[in-house]
């Protein structure tokens, strides 16, 4: 991914805003899991920035094969 991630785990608001989908798309591809990995601390969902970085460039690998 070409653009820095932060260095905190992420939202799924956050996730949302930084791919530029609706948030209920997040939660979609949750439930479907087709998004990137999540996990949670009590009940607050979370992603790592890295599974993120890696989720996309599977993503673009695909497109390109």
């Amino acid at each position: 991914m070409a653009c820095a991630l932060p260095d905190r785990y992420l939202t799924p608001t956050d996730l949302a805003d930084l791919l530029g989908v609706p948030l209920e798309t997040i939660y979609q591809w949750r439930r479907k899991d087709t998004g990137p990995r999540g996990f949670r601390v009590g009940r607050h969902l979370r992603f790592d920035p890295e599974d993120v970085r890696v989720w996309v460039a599977s993503l673009m690998y695909k497109e390109a094969a």
